[in-house]
């Protein structure tokens, strides 16, 4: 079992591999061990020589420096895999150093040759930072001391911001080999024993330039963005080594991966990791993108995979019980990493804090340029929807949740051009491709369009389209594309909810069909529904999974009576469905009858992608409101604001990357599975956070801005598709492998 890494080209994960393998055959763990003194000091690793000719350090700098000419994330995979091996030494602070240079002008030109090199260094920014820098003649003089700083007794450069007379940010390369000459570096007991680190004093050091052009705030980007990266991969290996124990660890006679309590724990971890993942590639790919941009997604990469990376690979330390906390046992050399990792971004406060202030007029951005790629393709769709976008559907929408269910003329066109679900076989849809359809989504949010929605439909049409009969798809996939036809799913019952094998509702058949009599409950949309897809068992002496049918049913036939289920919020959204011998002509059986399970399946799969779409909703409105108003929780709010939108956007990031893997012609992965709870963990952030900070508010079903209600709509998001608990069974099961019971 292999974690997602942030990785997600074919090249990348060659060179994430060769680095892994670099790692196995020079710093097994147990040299790393042994050398732990070393390794304290700033001795360089005897292999480093060997490690900067194969280039793995310098892959993000200019070939004209003497770099491999690759971009930010091809180096984000060598840290990655390197912190996965627990590789130790200098190569995260030389190689963040290095590509904070990068940002500089001609002046870091000497700089960034001696890195390409093979020159070890560290950076520090200007918060961490006392140094005061005073011109002397042509030159500088600088004086003062800096932070607990990784990597700088192994650092012969030194990118150091100081603070000038008029508080402007001065950057120096300093030589840590001219020690002596106003410099001192003091050697600290770090908490990371796999590096060292030091402080670094200055008295009157003299230093000839000063390094310009770097944008000190996306130098700050990209510190966070590459110590996510780090962080990532020791999470990623703590997780993986943790899940690998339990699978086989056996008490009581069975694996301990087997016992429900150890298994859910196991799937929080693995989405966990995904977020961390997810986010620390989203600040690595941010480099290209707007400052605002990069510093939201730098402060969420902070928050999720930084911040987080102590708990997380502390939850791994304990799945081993107590062999995990004994000295011998390396996950505490993975834990001793992620706490230090965490410790060397500074509070996680600073971070909820600028990723809230952003969050208050900025969404992380999902765009990808994809430049000329499907030119032709992209033309067609810009004429469909500028000529779509000068028409309205006239039917407005009835559910404010769902603008996508409006329908009229310009439904219809987009219907007719395929474009409502693109991802569909033509003639419904055009079949778009991964990348295909991320430029549809493109051309729809630049022209501020709502895209339009199947709603549940858009569960049961890919059924119909795939096993139907060309008559159930002449008759509804037209409507449904165009949005005159709603749809419900008549699959759950009192005792049968998420265990649907266990349904109960029976089919018997008749002259020219079947009589269905049964009791559906918790059926969303029934009461506005014309038509809805229904499971049955038809032949009751089969095995659980296996005699059950896939009917389409007319919601107006007789004998079927629609019960509204009134909901804590008071609102009525699901229904209970009593059927009374109600009629279903064979012409809408599904399939051949008894192969109602697999179809089922097949269902469930689109749904649960579906859900995972939630995300796009806006979960902070009340506190994005009263981050726009003083008061004294003002910095709260901000805080909590900001972790939200930080779930948020490593969720998108999730999607995101497994959109650009598709791309690449890698077969699908699990994030729909992975999406769905992180979801469930992003609704009860949000709520906890706004309850929290929102006070007396809640003490009012109505409210502007509205609190209760969003909250008190939240159980219908949590339990759909599937409950928390179920969807960690299943990604115990057939992503983690572990056993069953």
């Amino acid at each position: 079992m292999t974690l997602s890494s942030v990785a997600i080209t074919t090249e990348q994960e060659q060179l994430a591999e060769a680095v892994t393998q670099f790692s196995a055959r020079h710093a097994p763990i147990d040299k790393t061990r042994a050398a732990l003194d070393s390794i304290a000091s700033g001795e360089l690793p005897t292999w480093w020589e060997e490690f900067t000719a194969h280039g793995f350090h310098a892959v993000h700098l200019p070939e004209e420096a003497g770099g491999q000419g690759g971009t930010l994330a091809d180096t984000a995979c060598v840290i990655e895999a390197a912190a996965a091996a627990l590789l130790p030494g200098p190569l995260l602070s030389t190689a963040t150093a290095s590509a904070v240079a990068v940002l500089a002008d001609s002046s870091a030109t000497a700089l960034l040759g001696e890195l390409a090199g093979g020159a070890t260094a560290a950076v520090v920014l200007p918060e961490d930072s006392a140094v005061r820098a005073a011109r002397d003649g042509a030159g500088w003089r600088l004086s003062g001391s800096i932070s607990s700083t990784l990597g700088l007794l192994a650092a012969q450069k030194i990118l150091l911001a100081a603070h000038a007379a008029d508080d402007a940010v001065v950057w120096f390369a300093l030589d840590a080999r001219s020690a002596g000459s106003g410099m001192v570096v003091e050697q600290q007991r770090g908490t990371d024993l796999s590096t060292d680190v030091g402080v670094l004093t200055l008295e009157n050091h003299p230093v000839d330039t000063a390094i310009s052009g770097i944008d000190t705030e996306r130098a700050r980007c990209v510190v966070a963005a590459l110590t996510a990266c780090a962080s990532a991969g020791t999470v990623r290996k703590g997780v993986e080594t943790a899940v690998d124990y339990i699978r086989t660890r056996e008490q009581f006679g069975k694996p301990v991966g087997s016992f429900q309590a150890l298994q859910h724990k196991a799937a929080v971890l693995l989405v966990n990791s995904e977020l961390a993942s997810a986010s620390a590639w989203d600040a690595v790919r941010a480099i290209d993108e707007s400052i605002e941009q990069h510093r939201l997604a730098a402060a969420s990469a902070a928050l999720m995979a930084v911040c987080t990376g102590p708990d997380l690979t502390l939850d791994a330390l304990l799945m081993f019980g107590a062999i995990g906390y004994t000295w011998e046992h390396d996950i505490h050399l993975f834990w001793r990493r992620a706490t230090s990792l965490a410790a060397s971004l500074g509070p996680v406060t600073r971070w909820g804090r600028e990723a809230g202030e952003l969050a208050r007029t900025l969404k992380r951005s999902t765009a990808i340029n994809l430049g000329d790629v499907e030119s032709e393709f992209r033309a067609k769709i810009v004429t469909v929807l500028d000529e779509a976008s000068k028409l309205e559907n006239e039917t407005p929408t009835d559910d404010l949740r769902a603008p996508g269910l409006a329908y009229g003329s310009q439904r219809d066109l987009l219907a007719d051009a395929g474009l409502v679900a693109p991802h569909l076989p033509a003639p419904w849809g055009v079949a778009a491709s991964a990348v295909q359809q991320v430029i549809i989504a493109e051309e729809f949010d630049k022209r501020a369009m709502v895209r339009p929605s199947l709603s549940i439909a858009e569960w049961i049409l890919p059924t119909i389209l795939n096993s139907g009969t060309d008559e159930q798809r002449e008759r509804f996939a037209g409507p449904i594309l165009r949005g005159t036809q709603r749809w419900c799913q008549l699959f759950s019952e009192p005792g049968a909810g998420s265990d649907l094998a266990s349904l109960v509702t029976r089919a018997h058949r008749v002259d020219g069909g079947w009589l269905v009599n049964g009791h559906k409950i918790w059926t969303s949309s029934a009461h506005a529904a014309q038509f809805g897809a229904m499971l049955a068992r038809t032949d009751p002496d089969a095995p659980k999974h296996r005699g059950i049918s896939y009917f389409l049913v007319d919601m107006t036939s007789p004998g079927i009576e629609i019960s509204p289920i009134k909901q804590a919020s008071g609102e009525s959204h699901f229904n209970e469905v009593f059927l009374t011998d109600v009629f279903v002509p064979d012409s809408m059986v599904v399939g051949e009858p008894g192969q109602g399970w697999d179809l089922a399946v097949a269902t469930m799969a689109v749904e649960r992608t579906a859900i995972g779409n939630y995300v796009t909703n806006d979960r902070s409105q009340a506190l994005r409101r009263m981050a726009d108003a003083d008061g004294p929780d003002h910095d709260s709010v901000l805080q909590a604001l900001g972790g939200i939108e930080a779930h948020t956007t490593a969720i998108k990031a999730m999607v995101l990357r497994e959109t650009l893997r598709l791309v690449q012609g890698q077969g699908p992965g699990p994030t729909s599975s992975i999406a769905k709870y992180a979801m469930v963990l992003l609704l009860r952030r949000a709520s906890t956070a706004t309850l929290g900070l929102t006070g007396r508010l809640a003490m009012l079903e109505v409210s502007d801005p509205p609190v209760i209600k969003p909250y008190f709509d939240m159980p219908s998001e949590l339990i759909g598709g599937g409950t928390a608990e179920i969807q960690l069974t299943i990604i115990a099961s057939m992503i983690l492998s572990l056993p069953r019971k």
